[in-house]
Order: C-alpha cells, then structure tokens, then sequence
C-alpha cells in the first residue's frame, strides 16, 4: 500500500543536506574503510565498528516513571553487550520530543534513533530525518515482521517506523463495576448497542466515596494522538477518513461515529473533553466502567492503582452500524537516523537489539501490555489482552500524509464541536470539511 508524502521545499531542502552530510561519509578508524551512510553499515553489510561511539537516542519515555527503569535496563545490556558504545538520552516531555529532535537537527546536532508514535512518522520524513528502514537494518530482521504491521509504518512503499509492539484501540473494562450493575463480568459488550444497553444499567452509579461513575469514555481532547481514537471509532462503523493518496473521504459511517459520540456526550455517558490519561486516571479510580485506550495505557492505569489488574479485563473493538468493529492500528516504533558510519552500525545494532522477546517479552507482559509484531515474538502476548488478541490483526493502517498531526487535530475539533460546543453533528461535519481540506491541500 502506498501512502503519499507532500514535502515542503524546506523539509526537502533539509532532506537534501542531510543526505550529503550522511552520504560524505569518512575514514573509519577501525577499518580504514569509507562509510557511505547508504546502507553499507545497515543491512548491506555484517562490519561491526570497534572504535568509541556514542549513540542518540531520542526517548520521552525515560522522561515518565513507569517506563524509566526498563530503559535504563536496555541502556545497561546493550553497552554491556557492546562496550565500545554509550547510549546518550536525548529526552523531552511526550508533546515536545518531535520538536526537540527536529530542532537539534536543525543546528546540525542528529540523534540517531527516536523511539516514536506511529502517527509521527510523517513529521520525521517531512523534516528529512527518517532513514529508510531497508538501508539501515538486516534483511532477515525485517522479514520476521507480520507484513500487515510494516505496511502500516511505509511512506510510498518504503518502512520508516519499526515497530516494537502495536496495538488497536483496546476496550478495558471494570469486572467489579459490571458485578455491582448486574452484568456478567465475563461478557462484555461487542457492538455500541450492546454497550449503550449496559451504560443504562451503570448510569447513576457512584463509588464508595460518592464519586460518579461514568460508564463509556472515548478521548475528545484537543491532542493529535486522540485523532488516532477518533478515527477508530469512524472504523469501528464501516467508515473512512482518508482515502490511502490523503484524500478526505467522509461517508455515512464516519456520520454515524460521531453521531454516537455525541450521543455519549448528551447522556453523560462520556467524561467530557478527556486526553488518554484523563481517562486512564478515572479507570484506575473506579470511576469508569468501560473505555477505549491503547493496549499500553494499562502502564498509566497500574501506575496509578497497583491493584486495577484484579479488576481490569480487555476486550475487542466495538462493532457499529454496518462495520466489523476494525480499529486503527497504532505502535511505538523507532525511527532511524542515518548518520553513517559506526553511528548508523551502532543505530542498527540497538534497534535489532530491542525488539527481540529477550527484551521485550517482560516488558510487554508486565509493563505496558502490547500486542507482538513479529514471528519470533508470537509468545509475548499478555494474558490481559488475550480475549482482544485479534485486534490489531481487524486494524486498519491510516494513511500517513504528511499533515497527519494537523488532520488528527482537526478531528478533535470535530468532536469538541459535537460535545463541548453542542453543534449538530451535520453543521459540525460540514465545518470540519471545510478546514480539512485546506489542511490536506496545504
């Protein structure tokens, strides 16, 4: 599948010079061989560099206390499996990372791997950053990956995402909220009718403390990542965003997605303009019966209440109008640098270092549960997400335009319009017709 990348003049003038420095290359000090930076010290070539180097890593994550440690522990192994290498972090708040990274480069400062979202991949590519991941990783490394899931990180045919685990958007729900409703806590529901069903019976409910219980939560915020939830649910109904060249493409499915959120929002259904972690807070309180996440979100809500996993059970997307219940796929991924020589050696070896089930297999499992990418990981998948397994297979990749942040945004507005501002789901579609097609032509 291609997807169709605009690049400004400038990103494709920075792409360029970055392409001359990389491709300059130098004496290498170990072999005395020149290093391209075109994939001779990717996936073409088995050299392994002996010299110093130090390797940037660009990660918010080392940033956030449920990830720190597991990050630290990478940086740990991997230097001791390769003493001739230190990992530098370069960090920046989650909403900050890209641009951190884009500007550094800008004074010519490039890290060498980014551990990013999927829907940034664009960002990186148009800023000239995001080396192809055929030239920088071996062959047999890449063919282990489900092709369903590569495809989803490709920009005109070639990967600039590789992805570490992925997920769909995952139904978690409270076993006990289900219990204390009436509802059999081993049956969730499986289409939005179903769920509006149970919503009636946990309306009105309060926790010990006198706290609402809200019985479906969907993100609404103004944040590009909830564009990804967003889109999903328009999926979840049979509907369509974007067509795959970055066209809009608004049919009667994605009417009906924002009809219903509307309608969660007029019931008080929904906690009204929620980011991820707003919901993940009220979950891991008691105070949300059921809502739609990231598989990793789980990390938010242990974090907050260690105990959630004895009340936590996942579930598939919901079904809606004439769909199947398809979400969209999403992942972290890493995103490559190509600055030659032993730095691009050092790239390759880390990110085939990672994604392996001696690194991630206790991470995916106990830290932020995922769902596995590849062959050699097929027995990674956590026990909690075992009833949802089939999500990210039904998942739908979004086309990655290179506005995609901007278009994800667009969609917030959208459904703060339908909810905060009350519009009518109609005037509000047509208004956000209008700016996205400005957006995607721009």
């Amino acid at each position: 599948m291609k997807k169709h990348m605009k690049l400004t003049a400038a990103a494709l003038a920075a792409a360029m010079a970055f392409s001359m420095t990389a491709c300059s290359g130098g004496t290498d000090t170990a072999s005395g061989s020149q290093a391209s930076g075109t994939g001779e010290t990717g996936g073409a070539s088995q050299e392994e560099y002996t010299e110093e180097v130090t390797l940037k890593v660009a990660n918010y994550a080392i940033l956030e206390s449920g990830y720190t440690e597991f990050w630290e522990g990478v940086k740990a192994g991997f230097e001791e499996k390769y003493p001739n290498v230190t990992i530098e972090w370069v960090t920046a708040p989650y909403g900050e990372i890209t641009n951190q990274v884009i500007n550094m480069a800008g004074g010519g400062d490039m890290v060498d791997v980014i551990f990013s979202e999927l829907i940034w991949i664009p960002t990186f590519v148009e800023a000239g950053l995001a080396a192809p991941a055929e030239e920088m990783l071996d062959a047999d490394f890449l063919a282990d990956f489900y092709p369903n899931v590569l495809e989803a990180h490709q920009v005109d045919g070639q990967t600039y995402g590789v992805p570490l685990y992925a997920s769909s958007c995952v139904l978690y729900y409270n076993k006990d909220i289900f219990e204390a409703a009436g509802l059999d806590p081993n049956t969730p529901p499986t289409t939005y009718d179903e769920m509006l069903q149970m919503a009636e019976k946990i309306d009105g409910m309060t926790t010990a403390d006198g706290n609402k219980i809200y019985a479906f939560g969907v993100p609404t915020a103004s944040v590009a990542v909830v564009g990804s939830f967003l889109n999903s649910v328009v999926y979840n109904y049979g509907g369509t965003v974007l067509t795959e060249d970055g066209s809009l493409a608004i049919d009667d499915g994605f009417k009906q997605a924002f009809d219903m959120i509307k309608l969660l929002d007029d019931k008080g259904y929904n906690p009204q303009n929620c980011k991820p972690k707003d919901l993940r807070n009220l979950f891991a309180l008691g105070q949300l019966a059921m809502y739609y996440d990231q598989s990793w979100g789980f990390n938010g809500v242990s974090s907050i209440n260690p105990d959630a996993a004895n009340f936590t059970a996942s579930a598939m997307p919901l079904k809606g109008g004439d769909g199947d219940g398809a979400g969209t796929l999403q992942s972290h991924c890493f995103v490559m640098v190509n600055n030659g020589g032993a730095r691009a050696w050092a790239a390759k070896e880390f990110v085939q270092y990672v994604i392996t089930p001696e690194v991630l297999n206790d991470y995916m499992n106990n830290i932020t549960p995922a769902y596995p990418v590849k062959n050699d990981m097929a027995d990674c998948m956590p026990e909690l997400l075992a009833p949802s397994a089939d999500a990210t297979t039904q998942a739908k990749p979004v086309p990655l335009v290179a506005a995609l942040n901007d278009f994800n945004l667009e969609l917030c507005t959208l459904a703060q319009a339908v909810t905060v501002s009350d519009k009518d789901v109609d005037t509000a579609i047509a208004d956000f017709e209008t700016s996205a097609n400005a957006i995607l032509a721009g």
